[in-house]
């Protein structure tokens, strides 16, 4: 018997819908929390309670205990990472998935979840330009679909790897851009390969991989006796959206018999808007390519839509079957495509946000995101006191404040001094990266409540802090 009787549940459910309406409306509260390390844990007691508490109590300790330690990525002033701010349709989505609490491993045990899940990433693969030749498979974020793509690339290129483990299989080789995600390097590891396996290839001036590099590095790794096993292209890299040139690429991976993953995981949405799907040419080429939802396409977080067009060697890689999970169906079953035993039915809330939404709502809203880091962009173009340290295909903006009076290791440390002084205020959340070795501020534009209005706010707290920052006397600096 639950805790909960029906009656109580709908009013508690009717006061959790109040407030998560009254939250994703309010843009006042800080971005980011004002709580030290350790704050939110001292506030809570060390051990869980003997008796049932009361569900008004719990609600009411949410609100005051957790919520101020929260960071608000719905916030629209949240221009951190990637913005990953989620829809109501989505959030609709959520509870109904917790309510049916489906375990789609098998098609028995929700033909449903498996059969849904098979036409919403159609709809999806179709929608940015993917051949139906790609199958699809929803994981929980692009790190683990990284790493069943090289699984399956090192399955493609040793079958016997499956028995014998590594043993046998001489030095494997990977290549990714030295802008790639780390992820590549975490599924090296987790595959045993070794971080020696990965070989990192330069980049142009653009921050793409440079295809003439990638070709000498495998050249040479087949003349000393080395196995290319994958290529990792990217489209839209983590620091700069920077998209690499997936057309030569797969012609390289097609004359060597190499496995082409491209890392579409940030840009891979951007098909879905026409002037922006020539940034995908080639990606219909590539044996495996991943997209998040959750990262720009108001997905709640998670949701990784991992497409193959060589399932049946993922299957290989993975498929193991036990008596107990034996079925008569001839059906595809979703424990098949990886580690992976029990699976969340989240292939709901994609289904519901790309009905909520339609695509051209969709791809509407991403060109409004585009628009505005291209604003954002054209500011620092035209100021005398920041530049712009990369191109801006997509919602990502590298710049920085730039003195040409200071040293490098000087000008680090104000970019440093600026992007804390602006997150202390908690009007906005910037991130950072470093490229050809310079500290560089990031403004990520793609929250779904985001407006030119809070891109104005951004710049103008940018300027006011940077002229703050500039007047402090000598001894403080």
């Amino acid at each position: 018997m639950d805790v909960l009787t029906p009656t109580e549940f709908r009013r508690q459910a009717a006061r959790m819908a109040d407030w998560i309406s009254d939250y994703l409306e309010d843009s006042n509260r800080p971005v980011t929390p004002g709580v030290r390390p350790g704050e939110i844990r001292a506030s809570l007691p060390q051990a869980a309670p003997e008796e049932p508490e009361d569900f008004t109590q719990i609600l009411d300790d949410f609100e005051r205990l957790l919520v101020p330690g929260l960071t608000h990525w719905n916030h629209p002033r949240f221009f951190a990472y990637f913005p990953a701010s989620s829809s109501a349709a989505g959030i609709l989505a959520e509870f109904l998935a917790a309510a049916l609490n489906q375990q789609a491993m098998l098609w028995r045990t929700s033909p449903t979840a498996t059969e849904l899940e098979a036409t919403v990433l159609g709809w999806l693969g179709r929608a940015v330009g993917l051949p139906d030749a790609f199958e699809g498979v929803i994981y929980d974020t692009a790190s683990v679909s990284t790493l069943h793509a090289l699984a399956a690339a090192r399955h493609a290129a040793v079958p016997e790897i499956r028995q014998q483990g590594l043993r046998e299989a001489g030095e494997l080789r990977v290549y990714c851009s030295d802008q790639a995600h780390s992820s590549v390097d975490k599924a090296v590891l987790l595959l045993g390969l070794g971080l020696q396996s990965l070989v990192r290839i330069p980049v142009d001036d653009d921050f793409r991989m440079r295809v003439e590099a990638l070709e000498a590095a495998v050249s040479e790794d087949l003349l000393a006796g080395r196995r290319p096993m994958a290529v990792v292209a990217t489209v839209g890299t983590t620091s700069t959206t920077s998209v690499d040139p997936v057309v030569p690429i797969a012609d390289l991976c097609q004359r060597h018999g190499i496995w082409l993953h491209v890392d579409g995981a940030y840009g891979g949405v951007a098909g879905l808007v026409p002037e922006l799907a020539h940034l995908l040419a080639g990606c219909e080429r590539a044996d495996s390519m991943v997209i998040n939802p959750h990262k720009w396409l108001f997905t709640p977080f998670d949701l990784s839509a991992f497409f193959c067009r060589r399932m049946e060697v993922l299957r290989g890689a993975f498929s193991l079957v036990p008596e107990y999970l034996r079925s008569a169906e001839e059906t595809p079953n979703l424990m098949d495509t990886g580690v992976q035993l029990g699976r969340r039915f989240r292939a709901l809330k994609l289904w519901m946000i790309m009905r909520a939404f339609g695509t051209r709502g969709l791809a509407d809203r991403l060109r409004r995101h585009v628009a505005m880091a291209q604003d954002f962009a054209a500011r620092v173009d035209a100021s005398e006191d920041f530049e712009r340290l990369a191109p801006t295909p997509l919602g990502v903006v590298c710049f920085r404040a730039l003195r040409p009076d200071l040293e490098a290791e000087a000008l680090d440390r104000l970019n440093q001094d600026l992007l804390d002084a602006i997150n202390r205020t908690g009007e906005v959340f910037l991130s950072h990266t470093r490229l050809r070795n310079r500290f560089t501020l990031r403004m990520a534009l793609g929250g779904l409540r985001t407006t030119p209005q809070d891109v104005q706010t951004c710049w103008e707290l940018l300027v006011a802090t940077l002229r703050r920052l500039e007047e402090r006397p000598a001894a403080d600096s």
